[in-house]
């Protein structure tokens, strides 16, 4: 049973998804996934280290042979807000060249990240690329070009568990939670 309220130093959060949402989204994400590659072996790209958890269960729930692969980004720090600027913490890999790659993203904030990455994934000559984020702040960006799966829309607050962090705390929680009066 999913705790209601958790509290983070002065913050209090509430629960939004609880994990029995999350994971009968994922096995919905994996059976559409699936069924559009069917006819070949996608690359899994996790974007690290908020959807190691989300990419995990979606790998588990595949049908179909992928292979891994993983990126190190950070654009919040250990802020509650984008800082606007995208950070590569680790080198891109060279198998993605000229192959089918679907990046896993635990979050769709301000959309900072998928425009880096798909300028990134561009010069290295991937065949196609796509987007799967278990949540997407739909209120923050509109753009939605490579934004092909989406778990959940979500109202623009700040959110922890489930892979999600504030001061890479609270990851391990199994439900998502929301910032209590959060619009900063």
């Amino acid at each position: 049973m999913a705790k209601k309220k958790v509290k983070v130093g002065n913050d209090v959060f509430t629960v939004l998804l609880t994990e029995q949402q999350i994971q009968k989204r994922i096995r919905a994400l994996a059976r559409t996934i699936s069924k559009d590659y069917r006819r070949t072996t996608p690359i899994m790209l996790c974007i690290l280290n908020g959807a190691v958890f989300f990419y995990g269960d979606l790998l588990r729930n595949l049908s179909i042979e992928s292979e891994v692969a993983f990126l190190s980004l950070s654009s919040y720090g250990s802020k509650k807000h984008s800082s606007g600027k995208v950070k590569l913490k680790s080198p891109l890999p060279r198998v993605l060249r000229h192959r089918d790659v679907i990046v896993v993203e635990d979050i769709v904030d301000s959309g900072n990240t998928l425009d880096y990455l798909e300028k990134a994934l561009r010069k290295l000559k991937v065949r196609s690329q796509c987007v799967v984020s278990l949540l997407y702040k739909h209120e923050n960006t509109k753009r939605r070009k490579y934004l092909k799966y989406v778990g959940f829309n979500i109202p623009s607050d700040f959110v922890i568990g489930y892979g999600l962090d504030i001061a890479q705390k609270c990851r391990t929680l199994r439900d998502i939670y929301r910032l209590d009066n959060s619009k900063s």
